[in-house]
This record gives structure tokens, sequence and C-alpha cells, in this order.
């Protein structure tokens, strides 16, 4: 049963619903629920999710390890051998098949809790009223009734009927693709009013881009208007290049299996083998064959590549997206707080003609103080710079500021009436003043004083300030305020603020240009400062583009064009979306690292969307990645921790498709040809198992500093190329063996077989140590638990031969000369694989 229908009768159609009836049908009251009611109803209405939670508990991640078609036909083939009184095969095969299953479920288990306690560090939350006061909650806590408080920059967590509403804007692009926000009310609605028309309501999925309001939760989960379309509204976001390389990859290799286990099982039928062993060696063979480990090797790859990201303080939401960051070549970051110190002082308050102006730091106090939207650090430094006595002041009602106005009002009441003062960007006031005051309190028209602002406010641009304009207008009795009394206004000064570049950001812009990403500034403070701090930075040429130049530029004539430019200014919030998807189609991975309202839509545009701990919570959930310190220096170690993370899931593939393929491919030809089969089918899933134990500790191996000095991108044909070169070679070796052991020592079954399969395991465990790096083996030292992995796969593989186990698995004790010719061919191959290396890579650059 769905929430809604839990819901008391009227909530379908709330919006046409009076509030205070509205409060009485949900049992609310108005200072919130209590903390035990809001748990009971927890419990009625379920968790605040779109979609179910993931099976991800320990039994069906376990479950998961034996989903794959090939694993389940094995299963079931030894239990038909059981039927069939074979009993020790078949129990030795099914329990090699549940010790691999529970090695990937340990390491996934494992994987998923660390995810987990990392996405808990950066869960978003929102106010909510509870026990008569206000407190944040995780969103998925949310339940109808609630009470929740919005402010700017808030996501809205369920579908809500307004209480309180002022100058509340919210963007409802996600649900209804109105572009500009849409301006709320708390006035009941007619029930048959469509969506995108209902003022007095606010809906899971939108967020609020200036205002303030009080809400009423009413639908949560899947019985919101969101959780109704998603379907429809949310489309599946692109398939990251590295997963589709994975998919495309696993796709070859399923058909390759197909084709050769139907080949091998037609011609052991043919010959008159038994059916049942000849069913078994083939899906043995292609148990070897499928990298049946793959999806648990890039989990945990995935997991301890975030686990480590997260020590260098950046959490990872998306998996998927660590990729991408390793791969990323631009990054696109706004100035204040990444480049600068974040720290804005307020410098001078200043008159029209740029003298100190005492009236001009009171009223920017005044503004500053009262002003109850979002945090920001220009009114943090305007009250920081002065504490000064406004007792005498009181508010009386504020215009919040948005991003299509570009301004804040304040209406004050002062003991000569009521004055309403607006601060903003200087075009912005000064597109509304009529007039400017002058140093001697008389006023001169707004088209005498403008040139010379102007020119002021260039100057103090070009040495590296940040200024906004401050105007009033006395307004005698009035008591409220709308955006419409922005209009025929004094204009009284400017203020000049300074926030200087971080001290060791030259060292970090460089280290980015080493590690081959290019920084770009996307921001909207002014040319002139976004100029000066370009050259502080040390970005060469300064090459800049304008947002006013922008809009006047196609969208096609924008893609080669973005990449000659370092630095955007003046760029309106919808700008930073097309900058982001013109750099992506010029063949760019593009990060994109902001924190404000306007910066959610450039976030989902970018390969890789960046914020920070202390963004506002719709930028937060939009991004793949947050920082838990907003400072460049920690984005680079992250990249550098992505880069090693993609090269362990990488060193996996390499393995997968050299000498594991080459050892499955080979027994299979030579299985057409030999009397016997080459080996058991319980021989071929051990030898799988040895093999693949070594490369479970892949995760945690040494990286070499060319590889993360420089991006990198999933290369199907490079990793095509690789498995035909090495799994060639390993084929050759193995037919050699078999000629050894076969016209040299004259081998009979056991040993054969017994042989073969110590070859196979240690070659295949030691050429790890060969193929995980470009470098010759000896230069490029492996991680220490790989290199214990791997002696214990060899130790077991050695002694196997002589213990009773290994009498089990059909296996004899090989003689002194058997041994030393296998250890001579291992060698040789050994060799042989560090010296194509050296020819495949000089020949082939990845």
């Amino acid at each position: 049963m769905g929430v809604q229908s839990k819901l008391p009768i009227g909530t379908e159609v709330f919006w046409s619903i009076p509030a205070e009836q509205m409060l009485g049908i949900l049992y609310a009251p108005e200072n919130g629920l209590t903390t035990d009611e809001a748990e009971r109803r927890a419990e009625m209405y379920g968790k605040n999710h779109i979609a179910p939670p993931r099976r991800s508990g320990p039994v069906w991640i376990l479950l998961g390890q034996y989903k794959s078609p090939i694993i389940l036909i094995l299963i079931f083939a030894s239990s038909l051998s059981i039927l069939l009184h074979d009993y020790t095969d078949a129990a030795i095969i099914l329990s090699i098949v549940a010790v691999s299953g529970l090695l990937g479920f340990w390491q996934e288990a494992h994987a998923a809790g660390a995810v987990r306690k990392l996405l808990d560090l950066v869960e978003v939350k929102s106010t909510v009223l509870r026990d008569g006061r206000e407190m944040e909650i995780a969103v998925e806590d949310i339940v109808p009734g609630d009470i929740v408080i919005l402010s700017a920059g808030a996501s809205v967590p369920a579908d809500c009927l307004l209480l309180e509403a002022k100058d509340l804007h919210i963007s409802e692009a996600a649900l209804t693709g109105e572009t500009f926000p849409v301006e709320k009310t708390t006035a009941p609605l007619p029930a048959e009013t469509p969506l995108a028309q209902r003022r007095n309501a606010v809906f899971m999925g939108t967020h609020v881009v200036s205002g303030m309001g009080k809400a009423l939760v009413v639908r949560t989960g899947r019985s919101t208007e969101f959780g109704k379309i998603s379907e429809r509204l949310r489309t599946r976001p692109p398939e990251p290049e590295f997963e589709r390389g994975l998919r495309r990859f696993g796709y070859f290799l399923m058909e390759v299996t197909l084709l050769l286990v139907i080949a091998i099982f037609t011609v052991n039928a043919y010959f008159a083998r038994p059916i049942l062993e000849a069913f078994l060696f083939s899906m043995a063979l292609a148990v070897g064959l499928t990298p049946q480990l793959l999806p648990a090797i890039v989990s945990v790859n995935l997991a301890h590549g975030a686990e480590e990201m997260a020590k260098e303080k950046v959490i990872v939401k998306r998996l998927s997206s660590i990729e991408n960051f390793g791969s990323m070549n631009i990054l696109c970051s706004d100035k204040t707080g990444t480049l600068t110190e974040g720290n804005v002082h307020l410098d001078a308050a200043l008159d029209a003609h740029g003298q100190p102006s005492e009236k001009t730091r009171l009223y920017a106090y005044l503004n500053a103080s009262f002003e109850t939207g979002f945090t920001n650090p220009i009114d943090e430094a305007i009250r920081n710079a002065d504490k000064l006595d406004i007792s005498g002041y009181t508010k009386l009602d504020e215009v919040p500021y948005d991003f299509i106005r570009k301004r804040l009002s304040i209406l004050v009441s002062t003991k000569d009436g009521n004055v309403m003062i607006s601060k903003g960007a200087v075009a912005n006031i000064l597109l509304i003043c009529s007039q400017a005051e002058l140093a001697d309190g008389s006023t001169a028209a707004i088209s005498a004083a403008g040139p010379s602002i102007m020119r002021l406010f260039e100057d103090l641009g070009q040495k590296g300030s940040r200024v906004i304009a401050l105007a009033y207008r006395d307004l005698g009795t009035e008591k409220t305020i709308t955006k419409d009394w922005e209009t025929n206004m004094t204009f009284l000064g400017l203020l000049a603020f300074s926030d200087p570049v971080k001290s060791d950001l030259l060292q970090t812009v460089g280290e980015l240009r080493r590690l081959g990403v290019t920084l770009k500034i996307i921001t909207g403070d002014n040319q002139y400062v976004a100029t000066h701090v370009c050259r502080q930075i040390g970005l060469d040429g300064c090459a800049m583009l304008a947002g006013s130049d922008l809009r006047l530029i196609h969208d096609d004539a924008l893609v080669p064009r973005v990449e000659r430019v370092q630095i955007f200014a003046e760029v309106e919030p919808n700008q930073k979306e097309r900058i982001v998807l013109a750099l992506k189609k010029a063949g760019n991975v593009v990060g994109f690292l902001g924190d404000g309202i306007n910066d959610a839509s450039a976030l989902h545009a970018a390969d890789v969307g960046i914020s920070v701990d202390s963004a506002v919570d719709v930028a937060k959930e939009a991004a793949d990645i947050v920082l838990l310190e907003k400072d460049l220096e920690v984005l680079l170690n992250g990249v550098k921790a992505g880069r090693r993370t993609f090269a362990n899931t990488l060193k996996y593939v390499f393995m997968a498709t050299s000498a594991n393929f080459g050892n499955m491919f080979s027994m299979a030809g030579v299985s057409l040809f030999l009397p016997f089969l080459p080996m058991l089918p319980k021989q071929i899933l051990l030898t799988n198992l040895l093999t693949d134990f070594p490369e479970m500790a892949i995760a945690g191996d040494s990286v070499d500093p060319e590889f993360v000095d420089r991006p990198h991108r999933w290369d199907i044909r490079f990793i095509r190329r690789f498995m035909i070169t090495f799994g060639i070679l390993s084929s050759v070796f193995d037919y050699a063996t078999f000629g050894v052991l076969l016209l040299v020592l004259h081998a009979d079954t056991e040993h054969l077989r017994t042989g073969w399969f110590v070859e196979s395991v240690i070659s295949a465990a030691l050429i790890v140590l060969v193929i995980r790096s470009p470098r010759p083996f000896f230069q490029s030292e492996p991680g220490k638990y790989l290199l214990l992995a791997t002696g214990i796969s060899v130790a077991v593989t050695l002694l196997l031969p002589w213990t009773p186990l290994g009498t089990l698995f059909g296996f004899t004790p090989l003689h002194a000369s058997f041994t030393v010719i296998i250890w001579a061919i291992i060698g040789a191959y050994v060799v042989a694989a560090e010296l194509t290396k050296r020819v495949f890579y000089r020949h082939t650059a990845f």
C-alpha cells in the first residue's frame, strides 16, 4: 500500500485546503511534531525515498556473488553429479564455487560498509520544527505533518503546503520545465489547478532561489509529484565512459566464451566422452574465461579509492565518478573561497566621489544586520568591520536578494521616517537610481554622476577590490515594500572589499597544470577583479570572455572558443551550464566546482560535479564529489587518489585479459586433440580460484607516478590489443609446457594435469607483477598485500600435489626433473613477457 493511500482524506488536493484545516487533518501542531510522534509516523509512512532502498544487506551481497548464469549452471551440473553418485567431484566443485563467492562477498561487503559511512558525512539535511524548536534532520527522516523551514539554497524535501511565504521564489525547472523561478503565496487554490500553477504548494525536487517560508509536509517519498513521474522526468544519467567500456569488454568476452564452450562441448561429445564430464569441463572453462570477479574487483577498487580520497578530505557520493575525476583535464571553478582565502574584508565605504563616507558605512551596516536571507561573506564582512549602535532603528520589511535583480533591499524605521536601503551589483543599483548624493548632502542627476561612479568602480576593480553599490529611498510612513519600490532611488556610495588570493595558490595551480588539468575561472565578479586574480595566480595570457559577450555567441560557435578562454567574468547563472557543455563538446572531461544556488545545473552538466560540505543543499545534492574543505589543494590530492583508483581497476582488466585468458584458451585448444581432458573440471576451477586470489589484493597496489601525472581515459581498443598480444604469448608458453610434458618427459595423465596446473597458476600469479606496470618489473615496487597474496598462491600451488587434498583433486607429486623444467618455462615466460611489454608500450601509447 502506498503512502498516499494511508494519508487522511483531503490530502489528494491539499493545495485547495486552507492551511489551518490541513494542520488539523494531519494532526500537526504549529510548533512541530514531537520526536516520538515523528518516529511513529516514520514507521507508518516509511522513509522519505523516491526509489525503494537498494538491496544492499549482507544476504543480498552474498547472493549477488552467485547470480552469474554460468555459476548457476555449474551448481546445477554438480547437483546432477550427486544424483549420479559422483559425490567427491561434485562436492569439490561446489566448495570451490562457494569459497570464490565468499571471497567476493567479504570484499564487497566491506566496501559497501565503508561507502555508507562516507556518505553519512555529507548527508543532506532539512530544517524542521520538532519538539517546539528548529533542528536539522536527514531528508529521509521527514514525515507527513512535519513543519519545514525554507530559506535560499534549501532543497524542498517533500510535497508541502505553504503556511508562510515572504518573497519566496522556487526553481521548479526539474519538475515543470519552467525556466524562471516561481513566486509562491499562501492563498488556497481550486482543486483543478494544474501543477505548474499551484502557487501555495512546494514540491520535492525543487529548490529555494530566494526568500523564506514555512511549509507543512503533506506527501513524502514515492507519493510526491516527483516520485509519481520520476521515471518520466528523471532521465537516466549518461553511462560513464569507464562503465561503458567495461560493459563492452564484458560482452566481447561473453561472446568468445559462448562460442568456445559450444565448440568444446560439441567436439568432446563427438569423441564419445561422457556427456556430463564434457559439460562440466565446458562450464569450468567458461568460469575461467569469464572475469567473474570483475564487478567485485571494480566495486572494491572504487570503495578503496573512496576511502583513500576521504583521507584527503574528499567524499565521493557516486563511486562511478571516481574514474571521471581521474580523467578530468579541465576544472571550472569559482573564485571566492576557492582561489581566495574566503575571508572577505570591508576595506572602504565611499561616497559617489570616492571619499570615505560614514553614512555609506551606516546604511551598509543596517542593510547587512537586518538581512535574513542566506548567509554570505559580503554581509558578514560588513557586520564584522564595525559594531555600530543601531538600537534606534527597527526593521520593517525586506525584499531578499535574487540572481535576476542582483539586489537586496531592507526597509527600516528611523526618527526621520522610514527608509529603504538597497545594495547590490553596481550596474544593477545604478539602473534603479535617478540621482546621486554628493559629499555636501546635495544631489545630482544620475546621468551626470554616473560616468564618474563607473570610473571609480573600474579603478577599484583593477586594484583587485570587489565592489558593490548602495542606494536609498525615503518612504515616509510605508511599512511594507516589494520589488516594485526599487525605483527612483538615490545613489549613496560604493563598498570596496578584499579577499586575498591564497598564499600557496600559485604552486597549486602549477601542480594542476603539471597533472594535465587546465584551470578555468567562472565568476560573477566583474572583469577587472577577475583579471587581477588571474595575474596573481600565474595564468598566462588571461584570455577572458564576459557574460555580456557570451550572450551574443551561438552554442556552435562557443565550442571552439571556450578552450582558448581562461576566465569567464560577469557570468550569469544559466551561462555556467553553457560553458560546461561547450567544453564537453570540445572533447574534454570537465569538472565543475560550485557551492551556490545557481550552480546546480552546471554541476549536473559536468562530467564530475564537485561541491563543498558548506555548500547550499541543492549544490551538495547535485554534486558527485564533496570536498570537506573548499581548497584546491584538497581537490588536487583527490585527483591523484582518483587516478590511482582508476589505474588499479585497469590492472585487473589487463590481468583478466592476458595470462588467465591465455591459459583457458590453451586448455580449450589442447582438449580438441588429446584423447583425455587436459584438466578435470574441479582442477580448472581451482586454477581459476588460485589465480584470482592475488588479483583481489590489487586495490591496495602501488601506482607508478607517471600514471598519476596525466589524465587517462578508457580505451577499449588498447585493451583489445593488450589481450591479443599477451593472450597469444601466454598460449605459446602453455603449448610449450604441453609439448615438453608429453614429448620430452612422457608424462602420464596425472603428471600432465599436475604439471600444467603448477605452471598455469604460478605463471599467472607471477605475470601479474610484470604486466601491472609499463615499467620493468624490478623498477616498479608492488604493494605489500599483492606480494603477500602472490606468495601464498605460489606456495599453495607447489605444496598442494603433496597433500591428501591434492589427491582428492587428482594431482600427484612431481619429480624433480618436472619441477626444474616447469620453473625454466615459467622463467622464460616472465622474461618474454617483460620484453614483449617493452615493445608493446614503445609502439602503443596509453
